[in-house]
């Protein structure tokens, strides 16, 4: 059986090789901002995949236990506090996005980013 972190690893490529695709070929230009997020939510998951520690206790300090044991034992937590401002970056970034997509469907009257670029054949 394949380990959760090894899994993990692999659905974060899958999520970054298929927003790539997205972002790069696909026309459409709502597609292409989806891509883009799909890229986004795969570096989070690598994110948290590296700061994973199978057995690992949540990373807070409590009553009762001793520096030493909560040192070999917390997961690492500065992934999981980049991965909280990732994403609500992430978030302003995808409506700035979606919104400069609106402005430009009014201004071309579609979303075909080959046909707002004039690449019409």
């Amino acid at each position: 059986m394949m380990d959760i972190q090894l899994a993990s690893l692999f659905a974060s490529g899958a999520f970054i090789i298929i927003g790539l695709f997205a972002a790069i070929f696909i026309d459409n230009l709502i597609k292409k901002i989806i891509g883009i997020a799909f890229i986004e939510e795969g570096v989070n998951l690598f994110l948290i995949c590296l700061g994973f520690k199978a057995g690992g206790v949540v990373p807070i300090f409590l009553p009762g236990m001793t520096a030493d044991w909560f040192a070999a034992n917390a997961a690492y937590p500065l992934p999981q506090a980049l991965v909280l401002t990732s994403i609500v970056i992430g978030a302003s970034t995808l409506a700035v996005m979606l919104a400069l997509a609106m402005v430009l469907y009014r201004k071309h009257g579609t979303l075909s980013v080959s046909e707002m670029m004039g690449d019409e054949k």
